[in-house]
């Protein structure tokens, strides 16, 4: 696999090329100076977002703060990690929702936080649960939640872009440039598409990073794999209200919960014992053989902010001791 981080790297450089390419090409055409304006516009709301981005987390989530008294197993396995990781120790929570599953945010690697829903707390075991916990020690180290609000701030400043030159007119009162910043408003949003996928590919990128990087802190790649397999399975067994619920944070969790039920089968099919786990064996098996996406479910993950599962898994498997 060619490097993660190089493949966010450009990424990063791929996005702000575009938005500087149509800015430098609109300037010229309409030979104005204040269309930089959108572009401080739309990294205003990113850095009012990154501001008060926890505290709508911890709201949408109902996160209450734990003491280590409360949970002293759960502290020392966040903090023998993060010690490993070499990082702050962050802030442990639980969130109030029975979909099992977990997450991380913050507005820096010391003001990170790593919280779990009640529903995960029961459903892993503690060597599934500490490679969960090491996979999001892994985006606080990574700096990627980070990472990516501001390169969401591209496809943000292109629809900008595309709204106001198409339905406020130019920012010339020619004819002329009045048209010209019409097709440009055209060229944007064509641009704004574009990136919001590249932003979703860098999305699934930093969940194979954040995978990597819970093995690199001492996880066994089944006990990761045996996780994601029964948080696809809580989600699938979860009620629709509950699912519905959190659709606006799934961006958060390791998976994408409104997929479990059309990821579970594929994933059972892994399970050869039927025990409800993946054990090393299996993932074994699963580095041996070879894997093939429908069209529907590479048209799904192209459109989501997670790699598909089985992929995943898959990925998962290279890690695995010989």
């Amino acid at each position: 696999m060619v490097s993660l981080k190089l493949r966010m790297w450009l990424l990063t450089t791929i996005l702000f090329g575009i938005v500087f390419m149509l800015v430098t090409l609109l300037m010229r055409a309409m030979n104005i100076t204040n269309l930089y304006f959108y572009v401080f516009f739309a990294c205003g709301i990113t850095l009012f977002q990154y501001l008060i981005g926890p505290k709508i987390v911890e709201m949408s989530m109902r996160v209450t703060y734990l003491k280590r008294e409360e949970a002293p197993w759960l502290f020392e396995m966040v903090e023998n990690l993060s010690r490993t990781a070499n990082i702050p120790m962050p802030r442990i929570g639980v969130a109030n929702i029975s979909v099992p599953n977990a997450f991380a945010f913050g507005r820096s690697v010391r003001d990170g936080r790593i919280c779990v829903t009640k529903g995960v707390l029961d459903l892993l075991n503690r060597d599934e649960l500490r490679a969960v916990l090491g996979h999001e020690m892994t985006h606080l180290k990574s700096r990627d939640v980070l990472f990516i609000t501001f390169l969401s701030v591209i496809p943000l400043i292109l629809y900008q872009l595309f709204y106001n030159l198409t339905f406020f007119g130019s920012f010339s009162r020619r004819r002329e440039s009045s048209g010209n910043a019409a097709l440009i408003g055209l060229v944007a949003f064509v641009f704004y598409f574009i990136t919001n996928l590249l932003v979703l590919y860098a999305s699934r990128i930093r969940e194979y990073y954040a995978d990597k990087g819970s093995v690199k802190l001492g996880n066994a790649p089944n006990a990761l794999a045996s996780a994601l397999y029964k948080l696809v399975y809580g989600a699938a067994r979860a009620p629709k209200e509950e699912l519905r619920a959190v659709e606006g944070v799934k961006a958060f969790f390791l998976n994408d919960v409104s997929r479990g039920r059309q990821e579970i089968g594929d994933l059972a099919n892994l399970d050869l014992d039927r025990s409800g786990s993946i054990d090393p064996f299996e993932l074994k098996t699963l580095q041996q053989k070879g894997i093939k996406l429908s069209t529907s479910d590479k048209l799904m993950e192209l459109l989501s902010t997670h790699p598909n599962m089985l992929k995943r898994i898959k990925q998962l498997s290279q890690y695995s001791r010989a």
